[in-house]
């Protein structure tokens, strides 16, 4: 079985608790730009992609870097928090040699942002975000440049995330696909994406990854 040495995550949903917090300031960011959006609707047209929710709410594409702008500054009024386990879960991997990275369709400034305020800085090998690719997920571009940029097989990395888009990324960039549901919309279409592992807690990958570093499919 293939060596797994390095792990990639997903940042929102999967390491990060901001379902809530995102959804709000999602709604309050379209309200600015006179677009009332109830969760109902939220949740029926959601994708980690937010243009194509803009497009399916009609807001003209001339809007979209000010919707952008206008999330970000309600979301950053609140305060995001790690999934319950994370913290645990990060430095036991770190612990046991395995090289560890994000690769997210956030904002960098949001992003590092957060990783700072929750003590992570040092704990990240890599970090993709929004703006280092011209394509956005499920293609795998994200991830295909944070294994380039540390010098790393598809045969030695896997992807961890929430959504159908991040399984279908991690597959079309030939990597082992781990699927933790969370509080985002799209989480309720995880299982239907045939990941190699579906975890209920990102715990459990501790079960899998206590040896020396190497991750192998299973039943679980």
């Amino acid at each position: 079985m293939d060596l797994i040495d390095t792990i990639l995550f997903d940042w929102d949903g999967t390491l990060v608790d901001s379902a809530q917090l995102s959804f709000e300031a999602f709604r309050n960011a379209l309200c600015d730009l006179g677009i009332a959006v109830e969760f109902e609707v939220y949740e029926r047209i959601y994708s980690p992609n937010w243009y194509g929710m803009y497009q399916a709410l009609q807001l003209p594409k001339g809007k979209w870097p000010e919707a952008d702008n206008l999330w970000i500054r309600h979301y950053g009024r609140g305060t995001s928090s790690l999934v319950q386990g994370g913290r645990l879960v990060l430095e036991e991997l770190g612990q046991r040699g395995y090289g560890l990275g994000i690769v997210t369709s956030g904002s960098r400034l949001r992003v590092k942002r957060e990783i700072n305020a929750l003590g992570l800085a040092e704990t990240f090998r890599i970090v993709v975000c929004n703006e280092d690719v011209t394509n956005k997920k499920p293609h795998p571009e994200g991830l295909e440049k944070a294994m380039e940029r540390l010098d790393k097989l598809p045969e030695v990395c896997c992807y961890v995330g929430d959504s159908p888009e991040d399984i279908e990324m991690g597959k079309r960039a030939n990597i082992r696909t781990i699927g933790i549901p969370g509080g985002y919309p799209s989480s309720k279409r995880l299982p239907t994406t045939n990941p190699d592992f579906c975890f209920e807690s990102i715990t459990r990958l501790l079960d899998i990854c206590r040896g020396a570093p190497q991750v192998a499919p299973s039943n679980a």
